[in-house]
């Protein structure tokens, strides 16, 4: 199957009375039924106006309307641009018009920010509300006439650019990602093929499905394999009704970012649930995960956590660690390649050998043929025939992948490369430390130092003598941060991740004196 939309269909007719989607305590959707809702949004899409190619923005909390008009702008040839609800007026005017989008789509409440931001740039805005399973998605723009347009002539071909994204830009302005249907299909695929995805697996959605990790890996894979999602009644993760769930729809696995598999972590220190599900395995993705949560993670819950590597320019997966019964999985490691080449090169675009360090290289059919709109960008992404992660990596002897940091985020100290990754495992194997990031900041001396901002768990008095202590035992003396600072809470983007850029500025910003270092790309 070289489309999503084709693969999807194939589910529908193998598994028709098998469940699908499931809203917690609302709505239960079989494949076929999904089908014909999707058929039916998408005839709306066509007698709304939509056309092959038009670029469709959906700005949603996870909720069954996202998941069908997503999957109907995709059927109709257009190009689905998922938004985050979060944004400010001035971020969606931006995200609007760099992806050139025809149309709004949100729910029936509206989302004031987006709307505002459309009318400026004068795109239309529908909205889309599924009112009962039996008469489908009402728009509130199609006309009545709607049931002489049908979606069903509509054929969809490998090439369709099925999804438009953007990257959370860790240095620059986001750069715009188009993904086909190839991009689509080749990626669910790898994702089925090493958790072993089949129609007797379920899960509950945890993560935004405005990005690649809860959009690929938790929903269209799902999809793919025959097997079952559930969203939370309350549009978002809710660590307060995640196990209920989980059990109610007998779960047999999730995939979550850190920051919310050490939610789970702490809601079970302080108020277990009586029973936990039997799960085949944990999916950790989207930032590293420090050994000491794998390890507390597989002790609270009985499952494997394997560790996966992704980005968007890749439709999500890359590489990942694999099930047990197919080989070790390893703490600090993100797994082998699946499904695709990967090779680590050096800034000549020469091959290293296992344990030695260049950039994680990729290629295959779930990459993107490359950035809209800059040609810059995609001049020096796809270097000697590769496509360039910006990651700073090396394969050991077993031939899995370590990431040693983004090479923009390597903090050179005097000419030692520090990995920000190795000095946050360590304060994380603090029992006092809930969570914690370093990041580099100017330094007349070292040109650059490391700096960490730490959060105490509950209770617990940990100050930066502490830290220090702590870090000056298990780290060479240039590696132990110069400052600490104890914290409540550390920015974070979107869909969870922190970025040490903007963790950096916060805190720098806190001491007056400081020099505000100059983030260039």
């Amino acid at each position: 199957m070289e489309t999503l939309t084709g693969l999807l269909k194939h589910v529908a007719d193998k598994f028709p009375d098998r469940r699908a989607i499931s809203v917690s305590g609302k709505f239960d959707i079989t494949h076929s039924r999904l089908n014909h809702l999707i058929e039916h949004a998408a005839s709306s899409l066509v007698a709304a106006g939509v056309k092959p190619g038009d670029v469709v923005a959906l700005t949603f909390p996870n909720t069954i309307e996202y998941v069908i008009m997503f999957l109907a702008v995709i059927r109709v040839k257009a190009t689905a641009a998922p938004l985050n609800q979060a944004y400010t007026a001035d971020e969606f005017e931006f995200y609007l018009s760099d992806s050139e989008s025809k149309l709004l789509l949100t729910a029936k409440e509206g989302i004031e920010a987006a709307e505002i931001a459309a009318s400026k740039i004068g795109i239309p805005h529908i909205t889309a509300t599924l009112n009962d399973v039996e008469s489908g998605i009402k728009l509130s723009a199609a006309s009545e006439s709607s049931s002489d347009f049908t979606a069903l002539k509509i054929v969809n071909e490998p090439s369709d650019v099925a999804l438009f994204l953007h990257t959370s830009g860790t240095t620059s302005r986001p750069k715009g990602v188009p993904l086909t249907q190839l991009n689509l299909a080749s990626s669910v695929n790898n994702i089925k093929f090493i958790y072993k995805l089949t129609e007797s697996d379920s899960t509950v959605i945890v993560l935004p499905l405005f990005h690649v990790h809860g959009l690929l890996a938790g929903l269209l894979s799902s999809f793919g394999a025959g097997a079952s999602v559930t969203l939370p009644s309350a549009g978002r993760f809710s660590a307060s009704t995640f196990w209920s769930d989980m059990i109610k729809y007998n779960a047999t696995w999730y995939t979550a970012v850190p920051t919310i598999h050490q939610i789970i972590l702490d809601r079970h220190l302080s108020k277990p649930e009586p029973t936990y599900p039997k799960l085949r395995f944990i999916r950790s993705c989207s930032a590293s995960l420090a050994p000491s949560i794998l390890a507390r993670l597989e002790e609270a819950f009985h499952a494997p956590v394997l560790e996966a590597y992704a980005m968007t320019e890749a439709t999500h997966l890359m590489s990942s660690n694999p099930l047990p019964e197919d080989g070790p999985h390893i703490p600090g490691s993100v797994g082998k390649p699946v499904g695709q080449e990967m090779a680590i090169l050096d800034e000549n675009g020469v091959e290293q050998k296992a344990g030695e360090n260049g950039e994680v290289c990729i290629r295959g059919p779930n990459v993107t043929t490359g950035y809209k709109n800059n040609p810059e960008a995609n001049k020096s992404a796809f270097l000697f025939g590769w496509f360039h992660t910006g990651d700073i990596g090396y394969f050991d002897s077993d031939g899995y992948l370590h990431l040693v940091g983004r090479i923009k985020e390597l903090v050179n100290r005097g000419g030692e490369k520090i990995s920000p990754i190795e000095v946050d495992a360590v304060l994380l194997s603090h029992p006092d430390v809930a969570q914690a990031v370093c990041f580099g900041v100017p330094d007349d001396k070292y040109g650059e130092e490391i700096n960490c901002a730490v959060i105490p768990r509950d209770g617990s008095g940990l100050d930066e003598d502490e830290v220090l202590r702590f870090c000056k035992k298990n780290l060479a003396a240039f590696k132990v941060p110069k400052k600490v600072f104890i914290t409540d809470s550390v920015p974070k983007t979107a869909t969870g991740k922190i970025q040490r850029r903007i963790v950096a500025e916060h805190f720098l910003t806190r001491i007056s004196t400081a020099k505000v270092p100059k983030f260039g790309a």
